[in-house]
């Protein structure tokens, strides 16, 4: 067959024979294993084709998995350093209850960052291994745990200790006098009438005048009245050698070896004495030494 050849006559409708010609048998050969090598390839290339497009769909899925968990794990990371943050919270007001009530300070336990790091770009990094990104949030989720119970049992203490020292508490100054923004801090800063360097011996909290001002604590008045710079000021003993300071003030609603309880109207903010603006200033003395309001402040 393969060395024949085939001669293929060609005929013209109502014309009768055109043409002929002459084929060896090899070249019809040839032609059919072209033809079905054609075939066999475009079925290969079309099952390829199939499987491709298949693995493209699982690496896309895949992919899109992939930032799923990744958008997860960012949104627990920011949860639980929310968490931390309120468990930092919560050890601040211990620290204050602590000193309140004259406790030993708790120990500090180790924290761990939940990236290893203590920045955001550490934890980017650790977020594309994935893995051992896992790993460290347990890790940290069990730290967290371990200073939830820590926390709990310091809690119990200092609520052993209210329960004996309610009046000491109560004789406390805990809250804030004066709704405002506090525009100078206690310590070292510069005067504002002399431009040098001095002690602030309380804190100023800036207020529009009339502002209520409020006892921080159960208490006696031992002074009402002016008192040089500090112009219309009220003095309140809380007993145990902690005594509070009111300058500046408008007016004071109570008077000496009055009375008074926490959350009592007391008097109205001010601009009296040497003064730059209406403004509260306040002092918390202990022994007759000022120190930070703010470390008794609770709300």
């Amino acid at each position: 067959m393969i060395f024949k050849k085939y001669q293929f006559l060609i005929f013209k409708y109502k014309h009768g024979l055109c043409s002929s010609a002459t084929i060896p048998g090899w070249f019809i050969l040839l032609v059919v294993f072209l033809l079905l090598g054609v075939i066999i390839s475009n079925i290969y290339l079309w099952n390829f084709y199939r499987e491709n497009h298949t693995v493209s769909d699982l690496l896309q899925r895949s992919e899109e998995t992939v930032n799923t968990q990744k958008t997860q794990l960012i949104s627990m990371y920011h949860k639980l350093t929310g968490l931390e943050q309120d468990l930092e919270r919560v050890r601040e007001l211990d620290g204050k209850l602590r000193i309140m009530l004259n406790l030993d300070p708790p120990k500090q336990t180790a924290q761990k960052n939940p990236a290893g790091g203590t920045q955001e770009t550490s934890f980017m990094k650790f977020a594309y291994h994935q893995e051992l990104f896992a790993r460290k949030m347990h890790d940290f989720i069990d730290q967290l745990k371990v200073d939830a119970r820590m926390e709990e049992v310091r809690q119990q203490e200092i609520l052993i200790a209210l329960r004996k020292q309610r009046e000491i508490l109560a004789s406390t100054p805990s809250i804030w006098p004066a709704q405002g923004l506090v525009t100078s801090e206690f310590g070292y800063r510069t005067s504002p009438f002399t431009g040098q360097r001095e002690f602030h011996q309380g804190i100023d909290i800036s207020a529009p005048e009339g502002t209520p001002i409020y006892a921080p604590a159960n208490g006696r008045v031992t002074y009402t009245g002016k008192d040089g710079g500090y112009g219309i000021t009220l003095v309140i003993d809380h007993g145990r050698g902690i005594k509070t300071r009111y300058a500046h003030l408008q007016r004071h609603l109570v008077y000496k070896k009055d009375e008074i309880f926490r959350g009592q109207l007391i008097g109205y903010v001010g601009n009296t004495g040497r003064s730059t603006g209406p403004h509260l200033h306040y002092e918390v003395r202990i022994n007759n030494i000022p120190v930070d309001p703010k470390r008794y402040i609770l709300n």
